[in-house]
């Protein structure tokens, strides 16, 4: 039994950190279903901008949308859900046979709307409506403007996975939106089912701190945090809280290990899928990553309930001069602007390519 499938019989979820037309086209995704267990996958502005910049799959309908009229944001949102429309359709059987818990792929508002929660709401509901399928979930990040929009968006029932996770306190308040949402849903006699994941991300710590802590140290940060989380997790679910919110039925906002390719050439490449095996969670991974835990990696056991080390690392982090709550906004705010960025060259990217196609139209003209 390959470690993959190890892991899926633990009773985590191997979702894909990306996506490509050429992925969909040639089988390799449904390669990746068949034989490495993978029941989901994640985007974002990054992963489509570089998709678009290292193959020619997305010509043909870049210009198609221009030829129609269509430019800038609404053009990619519409190419991005033709990629995840059939995504989605291939993780059906797995969302079916799950209830709805597994098989979920997502895309993201646009970074703009960072501190902007009406436009999220309103963008996050528009995914939602264009997409057509039960299983999408609309990224939305868990900055102080994404909070009030995630709760409004689960009200609506919106599926929601949180992103730009990046300490116990941002799970938290993550958690803390998805459950007001459910509540109120209750309270206006909703369906309480409504799908969320709370993504926290890992490999950013370690590159964070990697050159202001000593050897030992190196890449046991973004563990620690997570550990930190993982009980936090684990304590809300047994809390009175969100068993009243279950009786009721609602499903648990799942955990998800986000950013979990190792950054630091010198580290094994599955260091963090290793380390945060847990039940009732999800692991979103690059493709290097998946390969890489398919071929070298093994399941060395599970993640404590209680955290484990977690405090006692972290403390060893404190006394490096390391202040982790600072640094986990920190790491948030420069998470959301690299979003940003990331979206300004996508659209760059596909401007200068509709000019280019209404350039060849116009002369033949």
């Amino acid at each position: 039994m390959n470690a993959t499938r190890q892991l899926h019989n633990l009773g985590q979820r191997l979702w894909l950190d990306t996506i490509t037309r050429d992925m969909l086209d040639d089988g390799t995704l449904q390669r990746y279903v068949d034989v490495l267990s993978v029941t989901g996958l994640t985007s974002n502005p990054t992963i489509f901008d570089e998709a678009i910049a290292n193959s020619s799959a997305y010509d043909l309908g870049i210009r198609e949308k221009t030829l129609a009229g269509k430019a800038g944001e609404a053009l990619f949102i519409e190419l991005a859900l033709e990629d995840l429309r059939r995504a989605a359709d291939l993780f059906q059987p797995v969302y079916e046979t799950s209830g709805g818990v597994d098989g979920w792929v997502s895309m993201e508002v646009s970074p703009l709307l960072a501190d902007d929660t009406a436009g999220t709401v309103a963008a996050a509901a528009e995914i939602h409506r264009a997409a057509r399928r039960p299983n999408l979930f609309v990224k939305i990040p868990g900055t102080p403007a994404g909070l009030p929009a995630i709760e409004e968006s689960i009200f609506a029932g919106v599926p929601v996975n949180v992103t730009l996770l990046f300490s116990r306190e941002h799970y938290l308040a993550a958690a803390e939106a998805y459950m007001r949402g459910i509540e109120r849903r209750i309270a206006a006699k909703r369906d309480p089912h409504v799908a969320s994941v709370a993504s926290l991300f890992v490999s950013r710590w370690d590159k964070a701190v990697a050159a202001r802590v000593p050897a030992e140290l190196r890449n046991r940060l973004g563990i620690a945090i997570s550990g930190r989380a993982y009980q936090a997790y684990r304590e809300l679910l047994a809390s009175p809280r969100w068993r009243t919110l279950a009786a009721a039925g609602a499903r648990p906002q799942r955990l998800l290990w986000a950013s979990t390719g190792s950054k630091d050439p010198a580290a094994p490449e599955a260091l963090y899928v290793e380390a945060l095996a847990a039940p009732d969670t999800v692991d979103t991974m690059p493709e290097k990553t998946l390969r890489a835990f398919a071929e070298h990696g093994r399941l060395r056991g599970t993640m404590a309930t209680d955290g484990g080390d977690a405090e006692a690392v972290l403390a060893q982090f404190a006394r490096e001069g390391i202040d982790v709550a600072a640094l986990a906004e920190q790491l948030q705010r420069e998470g959301a602007e690299a979003f940003v960025k990331s979206w300004q060259q996508l659209l760059q990217r596909i401007a200068a390519k509709s000019a280019r196609y209404a350039h060849v139209e116009h002369n033949r003209g």
